[in-house]
């Protein structure tokens, strides 16, 4: 889908020097190194005594998920092969191997083990249909019926006027605009949208000012921040809040709103903060900024239809509480309405960025494995979560997520940790609410990985930011630890005040 928004020859050029970085020969032969590895952790797992795992009398299905468990960690920790096709993999490999279709040679054994409980193939398959991978589709409809019709641009302008010529709040309308649109794009299109509308403006500032990587900075901070406002914004949040809301599970009905009405404000504060940060430490030469912003606006019957459409769509997420209508079921209104409209056409269709999609199904899939074969009923069983203390595990889980985040996928990371989190919660769910309860450990993780922006490695909003040769590692490392530290400080805070109050 990034085709069709402004700046796609930034996304272009990025995903050219990946692919140029993966046909040289030391690439290779690193991938080569580390698919041994983690075929080799895989194999030892799978055909290890089952006393050295130290989980009891475990089952055979049981140690078949470890050993996936244990693959899908190293191949997403050491990006073996892109995260995505790990997941489409993992979902595979449990499909042949824990599945009641899978392979004839593993469905019998001779042992003397308990077989253990298999896992219905369509419920796996299922993971590729979540309701949250709905939710996820449908706010990637609404950006495409968005851009096509100009709808960003004249956001864009009609949002960005307000600041005036000003410098100083020229960077803060950029802040705060690019985080309104990472709350329902995706950070990476938003980010190459509007490093698309700022070039013009950096081309206007002096060449010696430090205002020039202020405003460029600006766009991969609040594009990460912002997704940390609603659901839809960033991956992790919605996995975090599937595990929540799972009926099966915690059940703890959260809503879209309920979500945005203590996210949106913590976003916009940490946006705040980042505009004071970022004007102090690289102060402007030039005093004022002349924003034009180039892009058409469509007319037409059509673009009332998604204008009337997007609105009415984000006004029923937040009001899901008082419709009675799920944000999953609402997210079907803009797929239903562009595609029966011809807003949305099937070349549309295949520009979606499916690959998200799969990598969030792959986490699923993974939780699901967990729960359905009884391991993590064996994990609560085995380990004694109750004497452990509550503040160094929400605490290093957050920073442990943080750390991974500024070298892997948020995604990867988030569909890691939170389905063994969950498991660890369920097991310290007296201790854990004395600090705000289970939502403080999950919604931790999906905070800790939007806040992991160190380097330009972190996130492609990062990396696209690195590659205008504007801003310096060293700058983007400075900034990404004060917003990470500040950030994280405030939202296990908030976490914490929100759920000791019983409000989240």
């Amino acid at each position: 889908m990034f085709k069709l928004f402004k700046g796609f020859h930034l996304l272009e050029e990025l995903q050219q020097s990946k692919t140029l970085k993966r046909l040289s020969r030391k690439y290779r032969l690193k991938t080569m190194i580390t698919l041994s590895i983690a075929c080799a952790a895989f194999f030892g797992v799978w055909f290890a005594p089952h006393e050295i795992l130290q989980l009891g009398d475990i089952s055979i299905i049981e140690q078949r998920v470890v050993a996936i468990f244990v693959f899908a960690v190293l191949m997403w920790v050491m990006e073996v092969i892109p995260s995505w096709c790990t997941s489409v993999l993992i979902i595979t490999l449990l499909l042949l191997t824990v599945s009641d279709n899978s392979l004839w040679f593993l469905s019998e054994t001779d042992s003397s083990r308990e077989m253990g409980r298999i896992i219905g193939y369509k419920t796996i398959l299922a993971t590729f249909a979540d309701p949250i991978i709905m939710l996820f589709l449908g706010g990637f409809i609404l950006a495409v019926a968005s851009t096509k019709t100009g709808l960003d641009v004249l956001l864009a302008k009609v949002m960005l006027k307000p600041f005036g010529t000003k410098s100083e709040n020229v960077l803060l309308g950029f802040l705060l605009v690019t985080g309104f649109f990472s709350m329902f794009i995706s950070n990476t299109a938003t980010a190459a949208m509007m490093l698309a509308f700022l070039t013009p403006v950096l081309k206007a500032l002096p060449s010696d000012g430090r205002g020039r990587i202020a405003m460029t900075l600006s766009i991969p901070l609040a594009a990460n921040i912002g997704g940390i406002g609603t659901p839809i914004g960033t991956p992790p949040n919605a996995i975090a809040l599937k595990y929540l809301n799972d009926p099966a599970g915690l059940d703890m009905n959260i809503g879209f709103g309920q979500w945005m009405a203590y996210m949106c404000p913590y976003a916009i504060l940490l946006l705040m903060i980042s505009w004071i940060v970022l004007k102090t430490l690289f102060p402007f030469k030039q005093k004022t900024i002349h924003l034009q912003i180039e892009g058409s606006v469509r007319k037409g019957a059509k673009s009332w239809v998604v204008y009337i459409t997007f609105a009415l769509t984000i006004l029923m997420w937040m009001l899901d509480k008082v419709t009675g209508v799920s944000a999953n079921v609402v997210a079907m209104i803009p797929v239903a309405v562009f595609c029966v409209a011809g807003i949305i056409t099937r070349r549309d269709l295949e520009e979606i960025n499916w690959s998200v999609l799969w990598m969030v199904a792959g986490g699923f899939a993974l939780g699901l494995a967990l729960n359905d074969t009884g391991l993590a009923v064996r994990l609560v069983e085995s380990v004694s979560f109750h004497t452990l203390s509550p503040v160094p595990v929400i605490i290093g889980s957050g920073l442990l997520c943080w750390a991974l985040s500024n070298f892997i996928s948020n995604t990867a990371t988030a569909s890691l940790l939170i389905p063994i989190l969950a498991v660890v919660g369920i097991g310290m769910q007296e201790q854990l609410a004395a600090i705000g309860g289970i939502q403080t450990l999950l919604v931790g993780i999906a905070i800790s990985a939007s806040l992991a922006m160190s380097l330009p490695i972190s996130t492609p909003p990062n990396a696209l930011a690195h590659a205008t040769g504007l801003v310096a590692q060293k700058d983007m490392v400075k900034i990404g630890l004060i917003i990470g530290v500040v950030g994280l400080v405030l939202g296990y805070t908030l976490l914490v005040v929100l759920g000791i109050s019983g409000l989240f």
